[in-house]
């Protein structure tokens, strides 16, 4: 059985995660991490902060706060117990810790833990590395009105994966309505929409001499993020070594 601890157990992800544990005979939730405390009415118990647990786990899955990180990173190392995080938003300098943290506990991060998107990043790479001196190359993501950052982590992601793949080299642009100029063949542009209950939209658009190609992802429900969080939950209790892991490990 597998043995997880829930940071942000109180949020959106955290209660989804909660929900998917309990339903799977194979997973228990051996603690909740949530700077709210323990009114939740969840059956395991909730730590305002992580030196508080005192028991045993095999791994976090944290999906709450970038502000979060520095105890998530000090309980990760002294206790070896290793950490998924599928938080998005976190400064170059907090990139920095999670890479050193990385070299004494195994760290999975990813912007976005669906087993899809990340099908869709390998497509992209393809698609980039074939079309990319043809084709304009925009991102189009759209979410719900309470998501905070903009663009998505997840499309970040995208134009990272397509970059990489381009035979040239690119550049991000975010808004255009202060540039009044023709577009740049090494541009890839990236539009973030806010609207509704939207769980997520990504969009790629290869735009060519007459003809379009799109490689889309819709999510229809955060369900998807929570099973692919544990899964990666599920990889970490296996691997022996500190280092840092990623989605692209669970597609190939």
């Amino acid at each position: 059985m597998l043995k997880i601890i829930i940071s942000g157990c109180n949020g959106r992800m955290g209660r989804v995660i909660a929900q998917l544990c309990a339903a799977d005979p194979d997973l228990e939730v051996a603690a909740g991490f949530d700077i709210l405390g323990a009114d939740s009415g969840y059956s395991f118990p909730v730590c305002s902060t992580p030196a508080q647990f005192t028991g045993t786990a095999d791994a976090v899955i944290d999906f709450s706060h970038p502000a979060a990180l520095d105890g998530l990173l000090e309980f990760a190392v002294s206790r070896k117990i290793p950490l998924v995080l599928a938080t998005t938003g976190y400064s170059p300098e907090q990139l920095a810790q999670i890479g050193s943290a990385a070299r004494q506990v195994p760290i999975f991060r990813s912007a976005n833990m669906s087993l899809g998107i990340n099908v869709m990043l390998e497509l992209v790479k393809k698609a980039s590395s074939v079309l990319g001196n043809v084709c304009d190359i925009e991102i189009v993501e759209r979410h719900h009105n309470k998501k905070l950052d903009a663009p998505s982590g997840t499309a970040l992601m995208i134009a990272d994966a397509a970059a990489q793949a381009c035979p040239h080299e690119t550049n991000y642009v975010y808004e255009r309505h202060s540039v009044r100029q023709p577009r740049d063949r090494k541009e890839i542009g990236i539009s973030a929409v806010r609207g509704g209950t939207i769980v997520g939209v990504h969009e790629v658009i290869f735009a060519g001499h007459d003809e379009i190609i799109e490689i889309k992802h819709t999510a229809m429900s955060r369900e998807i993020f929570a099973q692919g969080a544990v899964e990666a939950a599920r990889f970490l209790s296996g691997v022996k070594k500190p280092g840092l892991y990623d989605m692209s490990m669970l597609v190939k």
